[in-house]
């Protein structure tokens, strides 16, 4: 038995030498660069946040004036032509309000005064050149909190792809004026990440819907969409 695993044995210690040699030898020179890309996007749907507040002496008699005021709403968005699917109640929130007296001893004093309800509606608007009849309209109806306006669209994939071409085009770009610069030449891509950047919102606030006597003027400009990648490549 010994002299069959003699020559096992010693094929392992040829082996392994040469596996541990292998697992040493250091890795190929490479570089590293971040390409950013970007396109737009003409928005085809306006998002909106509309609160009404109601306040009473009773939580009952606020709730009740705050849910006819927001039934008023909701029927006006049905009315101009959103559907149930884009109607959502963002909140509802119930809060006392005290009055404060300062006491002789420094010491304050609290009253209670009312009831103040919020309640906050969420609206997706398909139609954006009818954003500003919408906002309008809302606000004569009893809208007279929050308020909040972006622009998005409903599937920016393929504007996306575009900005993801270009961001690559970037590194790649990068990568030779780099590697031109240092003597060598870019080989092989050996890694690919990226990052997708979402278009800030485009807030409005209240206020100045609370100013209009018409139609409240919107203008929903473009979307950009921003695009990272880094890429790794081998160098030769």
């Amino acid at each position: 038995m010994t002299r069959h695993l003699l020559p096992l044995a010693l094929a392992a210690a040829i082996v392994f030498p040469a596996m541990a040699s292998a697992a040493d030898s250091p890795p190929p020179p490479r570089i590293v660069v971040t390409g950013e890309g970007e396109a737009t996007a003409a928005p085809d749907l306006a998002l909106l946040t509309l609160s009404v507040m109601r306040e009473a002496k009773t939580a009952r008699a606020a709730l009740d004036a705050n849910n006819d005021a927001m039934a008023s709403v909701i029927a006006a968005m049905k009315s101009a032509g959103i559907k149930e699917r884009d109607l959502q109640t963002a909140g509802i929130q119930i809060s006392p309000r005290y009055n404060y007296t300062n006491k002789p001893d420094g010491s304050q004093e609290a009253e209670l005064v009312a009831y103040q309800v919020n309640n906050t509606l969420s609206v997706r608007i398909r139609d954006i050149d009818k954003t500003g009849e919408i906002l309008d309209k809302a606000v004569s109806l009893g809208v007279n909190q929050g308020g909040g306006i972006s622009f998005s669209n409903e599937d920016p994939a393929a504007t996306v792809t575009e900005a993801r071409k270009k961001a690559v085009a970037d590194a790649m770009a990068k990568a030779k004026t780099l590697a031109e610069a240092a003597g060598v030449s870019i080989g092989r891509v050996l890694e690919i990440t990226d990052q997708n950047v979402a278009p800030p919102p485009m807030p409005m606030n209240a206020k100045a819907f609370d100013a209009a006597r018409a139609s409240v003027p919107v203008q929903a400009g473009e979307n950009s969409y921003t695009v990272q990648v880094t890429v790794t490549f081998e160098l030769k």
